[in-house]
């Protein structure tokens, strides 16, 4: 849906139809002050517009100025004053959404988690991330979040082995501007068709509207591209390959979710461009293994690598890769992280040519790639290895991968007793430091040693070390996974190099432990009586298909559910209703499809399969 503005605390309402505030419309806003940063933002600043349904990019109906002086200040009043009504409605409803109310006490006055993963995953999804301090609702807009720094901390840490690894490919780090211009828009109008409804647009600056709107980017080859005609010149400038670090904006129109579904997120793109088909190929395959390896050795996540149909791949492209995640409690599949092969045309829409250096004289256009991650990964990362008791994080991304907790303090003790062990703890502290593993002591006063044991088993931290004068008296550490909850003890002596082993051995463990639900729920059919069962049972099917885009739509039509189940039926007891979708087609295929013989799994399609494909529900 395009996007109308909304005005702020003074502005002018614009007087043409499309954008005149009746009820129905989703305008929110935010009373500026009339002092400091906030009174130069209303006289400088840019105002973005939210969605309305009466417009329709690219073309845009001009206010009238004249119309728009006129309005009356009861009208200024009322859409202030519904601006603020939805402001508050949005918060409540983020609250709601997240918070419920468990034994007259709402949930962010308890401590753990309220709901269990099993019985209703939505919700216990919502208490985790908030509770274990990942991210906050952003109640002044609907559907955009606060990272905060537990997030920030896994974020730039696949940043960091992310970038090391491109960079050794010869990608350089650039940024361009966030906002393209509706010229550009028009001149990739296949590929923005794609995210025409997303588009978020900006309309005025200060108390003037803008000439030409300009809409915030949702990507970024429209800003890019003409400025890779400019400085690519020669097939010497080849490859070519520039990736940036930003946040981009597709204002979802539906249900927003932490991670995995918002108004803006941050993510890395790359683009890049090459000679020939076969050296952007390469790189796409390099790239997804780059981002296969954020999975599966920093996050603990198995993937499988494959290639999206022609009707799920990247609109304008050439052909897409894919590394496709599995959540366990749902049966969804969800996509991690994408490569994508544009071929050459964007090269022709942007004019991006190099003389061709087995023809001299002539000019070919190059061939392009662009790949992005997002912070969807953490979201996905939190909804496989999370339990009951809240968040696990794998040693590798975990910020503090080991907790000091001092126990058996008592009363009797003395001071000068107490102050003894807690200098013994700083020593093994400043021990585990030394070896590079990531190490805090919980020294927080007016807390039980179990109240601590749960709040840092709720923030998902890999490994809990407890010592007390017990301990002290054996010279051991007392330990407790957080990803199985097992305990042992560890001699002072081998502190160290124990506590590496331990936290290397979780970080296994949590692969295994999804890679075989993963293996375990990935099943082929070869009866369609049986999709619907397998799915329903929490799995993703691999099929034969014939990879005909209009096979796919009726598959998926074929297997929505329609149920006529009351509104308030628990999650858990609802029957599953959503359509299956192609997931990708994967590069390691299995055998039993006979090229010419074996027919489409669709019973409603004639045509012969082409390869197996991966279906299921998905995100």
């Amino acid at each position: 849906m395009p996007l109308v503005l909304g005005p702020a605390a003074g502005a002018q309402v614009r007087g043409t139809k499309t954008a005149a505030v009746s009820p129905s419309d989703t305008i929110l806003t935010r009373k500026l002050s009339q002092s400091g940063r906030n009174r130069q933002f209303l006289e400088h600043g840019l105002f973005f517009c939210y969605p309305h349904p009466q417009l329709t990019p690219p073309t845009y109906e001009h206010a009238n100025m004249e119309e728009a002086k006129e309005q009356s200040k009861s009208v200024l009043k009322k859409a202030e004053k519904q601006a603020k009504m939805a402001a508050a409605k949005a918060e409540k409803a983020a609250k709601q959404t997240a918070l419920p109310v468990v034994g007259g006490k709402k949930a962010e006055d308890l401590i753990g988690i309220t709901v269990s993963k099993a019985d209703n995953f939505s919700q216990w999804y919502q208490e985790v991330v908030i509770k274990a301090e990942l991210i906050e609702y952003y109640t002044e807009i609907s559907g955009f979040f606060v990272m905060r720094p537990a997030t920030m901390y896994i974020w730039n840490t696949i940043r960091n082995w992310f970038q090391k690894n491109i960079e050794e490919l010869g990608v350089e780090e650039t940024n361009f501007p966030m906002f393209l211009s509706q010229k550009s828009l028009e001149k990739e109008k296949n590929h923005i068709d794609g995210f025409a409804p997303e588009l978020a647009w900006v309309t005025k600056a200060g108390d003037k509207d803008l000439e030409v709107p300009v809409a915030v980017r949702p990507t970024s080859e429209a800003v890019m591209y003409p400025y890779y005609a400019k400085w690519i010149r020669s097939h010497r400038d080849l490859p070519f390959r520039l990736n940036q670090w930003n946040s981009v904006v597709r204002w979802e129109a539906k249900q927003t979710t932490p991670f995995l579904r918002a108004r803006e997120f941050m993510w890395q793109e790359g683009h890049t461009a090459h000679l020939t088909e076969e050296l952007a190929g390469e790189e796409v395959l390099q790239i997804l293994e780059f981002y296969a390896g954020v999975y599966e050795q920093l996050l603990a996540v198995p993937v499988v690598r494959g290639r999206k149909t022609e009707a799920e791949k990247f609109a304008g492209g050439y052909y897409t890769t894919t590394v496709e995640a599995y959540i366990p409690s749902n049966g969804r599949g969800i996509q991690g992280a994408t490569s994508h092969c544009l071929g050459q045309n964007f090269s022709k829409m942007f004019d991006i040519t190099v003389e061709d250096p087995a023809n001299k004289g002539s000019h070919l256009h190059v061939w392009q790639n662009s790949w992005g991650l997002s912070t969807r990964v953490i979201g996905v990362m939190v909804m496989i290895h999370g339990d009951d008791k809240g968040l696990v994080l794998p040693p590798r991304i975990a910020k503090i991968q080991s907790i000091l907790i001092p126990v058996g303090l008592t009363a009797k003790m003395t001071a000068e007793e107490k102050e003894k062990h807690l200098a013994q703890v700083d020593e093994l502290l400043a021990t585990l430091k030394k070896a590079g593993i990531r190490s805090d002591v919980d020294r927080r006063d007016g807390y039980t040693p179990a109240w601590k044991f749960n709040d840092w088993e709720l923030k998902g931290v890999p490994l809990r070390l407890e010592f007390g004068p017990k301990d002290a008296a054996k010279e051991v550490v007392s330990y407790a996974r957080r990803d199985t909850g097992e305990k042992g003890t560890i001699p002072i002596a081998e502190l160290t190099t124990k506590v590496a082993e331990l936290l290397e051995t979780i970080q296994q463990d949590l692969y295994n432990k999804a890679d075989k639900s993963f293996r375990e729920h990935r099943i082929q059919v070869t009866e369609w009586d049986k999709v619907v069962p397998a799915l329903d049972a929490k799995n993703v099917v691999l099929i034969p298909h014939c990879l005909v885009p209009e096979c796919e739509d009726k598959i998926k039509e074929l297997t929505t559910g329609r149920s006529d189940e009351p509104a308030d039926t628990p999650e858990s007891q609802k029957a599953p209703s959503m359509g299956m979708k192609s997931l990708c087609i994967p590069f390691e295929q299995p055998a039993g499809l006979v090229k010419g013989e074996t027919k489409c799994l669709n019973p409603e399609c004639s045509r012969l399969a082409e390869q197996w494909c991966m279906f299921g529900r998905s995100y």
